[in-house]
């Protein structure tokens, strides 16, 4: 049985609401407020959201009431906006970065044209530099990371240096299952820097292998993409691609200083109940839309 569109709203309608109360009754860790306490676990909620957002981004861009309007595009241009500006108050910029992206590469597949993608993203850019320059209390984090990444001599290098130094003292074959050093002089390594630890135990070639296989996953969605007559399911398979994709990456390149730190969690792999929940739903969304001969109910 395919997953029925009637029920991609409302899923996501809840944990938009949940993504909205972090603000009020949220649980701040280490100046960040983005879990909800629960009392049994915490959760966050942007994890639940990510897959649910593609899917409803992509009803609206296949939607027939507005098939021949560029309205759709302005609307789901709010829709992202509103998560955006939740998620700079958290604040959360490398989960911002990661939604606008895949937001592109899932409105680009859908047929915008390139000045309309040029347009909202010269317009985050414009966002994010003025919120930058007009609350530098609440934002300088990123700056000073932006300082130390381009400069490493003005700023604080000590996690990036760590990650970069257990991948090479991993070597091919890595120092061995529990010998890495790297999870316990790095707050957070088992969240933000898994692949390096990962690199430093069991070595590069486990690292590739990981990485390469995601890249399969990734390819063997984009091409069942190919198959589909469905344009909501086409649509809906690539941009789910994207997410998974680009998450790995930011990930990756955080771990091996090619980008500044972001906090990027890497799928199915980083420790974390809300991640690992997250990685399940667009899992089963993805095989969902592949394995089954009949598409959508409406």
């Amino acid at each position: 049985m395919c997953m029925p569109k009637k029920i991609i709203l409302p899923l996501f309608a809840t944990s938009f609401i949940l993504l909205a109360l972090v603000p009020i009754i949220g649980v701040e860790v280490k100046g960040a407020k983005r879990w909800l306490d629960l009392y049994f676990f915490r959760l966050q909620p942007l994890e639940l959201l990510k897959p649910f957002f593609i899917l409803v981004t992509v009803q609206i861009l296949t939607s027939e009431k507005l098939q021949s309007s560029k309205v759709k595009y302005l609307f789901s241009f709010l829709l992202l906006a509103s998560i955006i500006i939740l998620l700079i108050d958290q604040p959360d910029l490398g989960q911002s970065i990661l939604l606008v992206v895949t937001w592109i590469a899932t409105v680009f597949i859908s047929g915008v044209s390139l000045l309309f993608v040029f347009g909202f993203f010269s317009i985050f850019l414009i966002s994010i530099s003025s919120l930058l320059v007009l609350m530098p209390e609440k934002f300088g984090y990123i700056i000073n990371r932006l300082i130390s990444f381009i400069d490493p001599t003005k700023g604080d290098k000590f996690q990036s240096s760590s990650a970069l130094d257990a991948i090479r003292l991993g070597g091919l074959k890595g120092q061995g299952m529990g010998e890495g050093i790297l999870k316990e002089s790095v707050p957070e390594a088992h969240t933000d820097y898994i692949i390096a630890i990962i690199s430093e135990e069991y070595g590069s070639i486990i690292s590739i292998t990981i990485i390469l296989v995601f890249l399969y996953i990734s390819f063997r969605i984009i091409k069942n993409c190919v198959n589909q007559d469905d344009q909501f399911i086409k649509i809906s398979l690539c941009g789910l691609a994207s997410l998974l994709i680009f998450q790995t990456f930011i990930h990756i390149g955080v771990n091996t200083n090619l980008i500044p730190t972001t906090g990027m969690t890497l799928p199915f792999l980083s420790y974390g109940g809300s991640s690992l929940i997250g990685s399940a739903i667009l899992a089963g969304i993805i095989l969902n839309f592949t394995k089954n001969k009949s598409y959508l109910y409406e």
